[in-house]
């Protein structure tokens, strides 16, 4: 069935693309990934970039949701963002944030995956933005975007240094923030 290729060919292409980067996996390998055939790979995607996007958003719904799972069952409160990237980048695959792969990878800032990366971001800023203010902290959307500047700059160190010590400092530097 059509709707099969499609889902077969995102799954081949999350797995690849986070485990060896989006621009070193070349449609052959996709193709021969997902079992899928040329003519049926295009029925469904018109370009490789047309997959990317596929795959970073539904990437970026599920981790999205992961994240609010995660912080509600901790209680909810803002510094609970970084215990549950701690847990995310202790799991032995970790390659940092999808999103800020994909954008090292795409030049094009007008782009359609570079568009994606900032909306996803931007979606970020505001569920932090939320946190902070809930638990009475002014001008949340401000604020929230250092926590984000935070939370990027620790997950990078973390795909470089493989250790969750950037996550834990990250949260030492937002703590001190709040007070």
């Amino acid at each position: 069935m059509a709707t099969h290729a499609r889902e077969r060919l995102i799954e081949a292409a999350k797995e690849l693309f986070f485990a060896e980067g989006i621009r070193a996996v070349g449609v052959e390998r996709l193709l021969a990934a997902s079992g899928v055939g040329r003519a049926s790979f295009y029925r469904h995607f018109a370009s490789k970039d047309e997959l990317v996007v596929a795959v970073l958003s539904e990437r970026g719904e599920r981790w999205r949701q992961w994240l609010e799972n995660e912080v509600t069952a901790r209680g909810r409160g803002p510094l609970t963002v970084f215990d549950a990237l701690e847990q995310d980048c202790e799991r032995g695959n970790f390659r940092g944030c999808a999103f800020i792969n994909a954008m090292t990878e795409f030049s094009d800032a007008e782009g359609p995956v570079r568009r994606l990366a900032s909306e996803h971001k931007q979606a970020v800023i505001a569920f932090v933005a939320r946190l902070l203010t809930d638990a009475g902290h002014r001008d949340g959307t401000a604020l929230a975007r250092k926590f984000v500047l935070l939370m990027d700059g620790a997950t990078v160190t973390v795909a470089r240094e493989r250790s969750a010590e950037p996550i834990r400092c990250a949260r030492s530097i937002a703590a001190g923030l709040l007070s």
